[in-house]
């Protein structure tokens, strides 16, 4: 796609867009409704005659967000340039904040490499952005599809201005360099609604910063665009149609248990139930459900949420996470009391998340009676399918081996699926519970009742081309 010619600012607000052509004749696109003016402004700037094509807001919006997400510059090539440019005794000048990134490329050099630097991660559907300071460098690196990958090397100069425009955008104090802070930036790019979580570090060289990219336009999945066989679908299905209980998706950080939730949650009719959440933070809008974000600066913590939520009648209570006894306790009390509660946990598969609680101070005879359900999940990344290839030794038959092009930034995975292992707690399993038995007893009977460990239902994926044996592995390396 050809780098676009008018100002993004210009197009978006005047409804043109330039699609190509030659130096003959420019193609423009342009929304219905709008000025006249705008076309005769267009041709004034272009210099040359127009071939117009008319399209609907929405179409519009799309066309703008491709055409200008899409054609920005790569990261790298920006934090070159501000490099020499810049004069770095001026680093700590206070900036100003942005509200759409795409309207500021003549702004000052450390706002526009920051400016870049979030347009890449949006584009290359990054979840993390990492800035991290060291005694010869900076760099910085993005997460995709769960795997860190260097995008650049700014000046290490430059990294103390950096981490200030940051912390300015999330409205934390700059001159507070000691401790770490917590913030938010609500950016666009593009049209697209961005939350960005900003957490700071201070280290030996600096201080360090995560951001963690929330894309607010995405869509949302449903359980059965998760990955999850389709047994498994049905038989988590039919524990989330119990009237009360517990119900827990469990895994590391980045596992994808928010998202799971979330999908669960959109299968309830929430026209007819009272549906509440207390997250820490709330990722994404759910109509109909009421959703309550953690706040320690004000002491409102999981526990005291939980404690205000049963007093407002709810049907289905949503835990983001179980993090303490307090917590645990109150999720097993608003189960025994006819709720629905549907809670994460940080364990490695689900036989641990019994033991975990346990462990906790939760009493095995209130879990046995109260457990109903446990969902282990990890994420593996998809074959990239515009470049993936056929394995080539005689045992690897039927598999597929990653081969990198640049759709997928030469990685040869392109987005990435869940594989779950799913246990649902009947009699016999309460009694082992009940009477505090080992993890692997717990195992063993899942097994005899054919739930698949988290390798097994890996492999379905990787019989049919999905992924890697290779990613297998290395996600399932503990």
């Amino acid at each position: 796609m050809s780098q676009p010619s008018l100002p993004y600012a210009f197009a978006r607000s005047q409804g043109v867009l330039l699609r190509g052509g030659d130096e003959a004749q420019a193609e423009l696109l342009v929304r219905s409704g709008a000025a006249l003016g705008a076309v005769n402004e267009a041709r004034r700037f272009l210099r040359r005659p127009l071939r117009i094509e008319t399209a609907t807001p929405g179409a519009f919006e799309l066309a703008l967000a491709q055409a200008y997400g899409d054609g920005e510059r790569n990261a790298a090539e920006v934090v070159a340039d501000v490099g020499q440019e810049i004069d770095l005794a001026q680093l700590m000048t206070e900036l100003p904040a942005v509200e759409d990134l795409l309207e500021r490329q003549d702004d000052a050099p450390i706002i526009r490499m920051i400016n870049a630097l979030l347009a890449q991660a949006v584009r290359d559907r990054a979840s993390d952005v990492h800035i991290e300071p060291y005694e010869q460098s900076s760099v910085v690196r993005l997460r995709r599809d769960g795997v860190l990958q260097d995008i650049a090397r700014p000046h290490r100069a430059l990294h103390a201005a950096m981490a200030s425009r940051i912390k300015v955008m999330a409205n934390l104090d700059i001159a507070e360099k000691r401790l770490p802070q917590d913030g938010r930036i609500s950016l666009r790019l593009a049209g697209r609604q961005i939350d960005v979580r900003v957490s700071t570090l201070p280290t030996s060289h600096g201080e360090r910063l995560v951001l963690r990219l929330l894309d607010k336009s995405a869509g949302q999945l449903g359980l059965d665009a998760l990955g999850m066989a389709p047994d498994s679908v049905r038989q988590f299905q039919a524990l989330l149609s119990q009237p009360h209980g517990i119900i827990l998706v469990t895994g590391p950080t980045g596992s994808g248990k928010s998202t799971t939730l979330y999908a669960a949650l959109r299968t309830l009719d929430a026209t007819r139930m009272n549906i509440i959440t207390v997250e820490d933070p709330v990722e994404f809008d759910l109509p109909g459900v009421g959703q309550i974000q953690v706040n320690a600066r004000i002491d409102l913590d999981f526990a005291r949420a939980l404690r205000a939520i049963l007093r407002q009648d709810p049907d289905v209570i949503m835990i983001g996470e179980i993090r303490d006894l307090e917590t645990a306790r109150i999720a097993v009390q608003a189960s025994l009391t006819g709720h629905l509660v549907l809670a994460t946990l940080h364990t490695n598969d689900s036989a641990a998340a019994v033991t975990r609680l346990i462990d906790m101070g939760v009493e095995p005879f209130l879990l046995a009676s109260t457990l109903r359900g446990v969902l282990a999940q990890r994420l593996v990344r998809k074959l990239c399918t515009a470049c993936r290839q056929p394995a080539d030794t005689e045992s690897s038959e039927g598999r597929w081996r990653a081969v990198g092009c640049p759709s997928c930034g030469n990685t040869g995975y392109a987005g990435r699926l869940g594989i779950h292992e799913l246990i649902a707690v009947d009699e016999t399993l309460s009694r082992l519970i009940h009477d505090g038995c080992q993890e692997a007893e717990l195992r063993q009977r899942a097994r005899a009742t054919g739930s698949r460990s988290l390798y097994d239902d890996g492999m379905r994926h990787v019989a049919n081309g999905t992924t890697t044996l290779e990613e297998l592995q290395r996600v399932m390396r503990d």
